[in-house]
């Protein structure tokens, strides 16, 4: 890593509407995955912080839950967190879709940047899927609402100018030292990581009604020779929904094991001795208690950790 007086590091958040590919992108730019993806929207929770180190400097990503309508005291949470991070960053980074048509979600985003004085980067999403010459008509209604630092149009899924984002971002942070050592990827604990591993294969393979009625703890996770033995129960709100989690004869509860053990096996680079269980917790969405049992503390969004 080089140490001069050229060397930038600061912290970035992600925002956008829920499915606009924040997680996507996060982890494209950091060639690692640690937020989970799925083609339903609101499935990041938490805020996630990665760390992205060039020669140039350090990038600290916070993505954030997607700004929308919330519905219950889960969903409270997940908009006051990522409406908070906003004044607490130094680039904003903000991801729509390819699009004209500038709808009552994404208003209520660019009232919410009109308060902060962050220079905001804005990143128009998923090109792959449109036509070159309809970006340019893209940026031109975008240009019009807000005073962006920059408007830079990506894919995340192909990586197409992912680059020219990170020299921009760079180029809005302030000069110092890097935050983390060169190595480090992220500050989530690994339990977490494994837990939202599990949720997104679930999140994959089942229902549209039940995936936001679920959560995944993680009971033990221990290193035993050269196998990791992990044991995890899936929370569900209604007992209509435990039978799906497990399916006939278990079988769905097996492909979400399955598929959720050949990426914690990649993640920890070791083989994986994954057990599921399935409980029921009805209306923990509603609950402040349970929500905190299940790592979503609406205290840390006001205290600002």
């Amino acid at each position: 890593m080089t140490d001069n007086s050229s060397y930038r590091s600061g912290f970035v958040t992600l925002i956008g509407r829920p499915n606009v590919g924040k997680s996507t992108l996060m982890n494209r730019l950091i060639g690692q995955k640690i937020a989970i993806t799925s083609s339903k929207p609101q499935t990041t929770r938490n805020r996630i912080q990665t760390v992205l180190t060039t020669e140039e400097g350090q990038i600290v990503f916070l993505d954030t839950p997607g700004i929308h309508k919330a519905k219950n005291k889960l969903g409270d949470y997940m908009v006051s967190t990522a409406e908070h991070t906003l004044q607490q960053v130094d680039v904003i980074l903000w991801l729509v879709a390819p699009t004209n048509f500038i709808g009552a979600g994404e208003r209520h985003i660019i009232e919410q940047l009109k308060k902060v004085k962050t220079p905001v980067i804005l990143v128009i999403n998923k090109i792959d899927t449109v036509k070159k010459e309809a970006v340019l008509t893209f940026i031109d209604t975008y240009r019009r609402e807000l005073d962006f630092q920059e408007i830079v149009p990506v894919s995340a899924l192909k990586g197409h100018n992912t680059d020219e984002l990170v020299k921009c971002i760079l180029k809005y942070l302030p000069y110092g030292p890097a935050f983390y050592d060169e190595d480090t990827v992220t500050d989530q604990p690994m339990r977490q990581i494994v837990a939202e591993l599990i949720r997104e294969k679930a999140l994959r393979l089942l229902e549209d009604e039940i995936p936001h009625g679920i959560a995944v703890t993680i009971e033990s996770m221990k290193e035993q020779g050269k196998i990791c033995h992990i044991e995890a129960t899936i929370i569900c709100e209604r007992e209509s929904h435990k039978g799906m989690i497990i399916g006939k004869g278990g079988q769905m509860l097996k492909r979400i094991g399955a598929a959720a053990r050949q990426d914690i096996e990649k993640l920890l680079e070791m083989q994986v001795n994954l057990k599921l269980w399935v409980k029921v917790k009805k209306d923990w969405r509603d609950s402040d208690f349970l929500l905190k049992n299940y790592g979503y503390n609406p205290k840390d969004v006001l205290d600002g950790e």
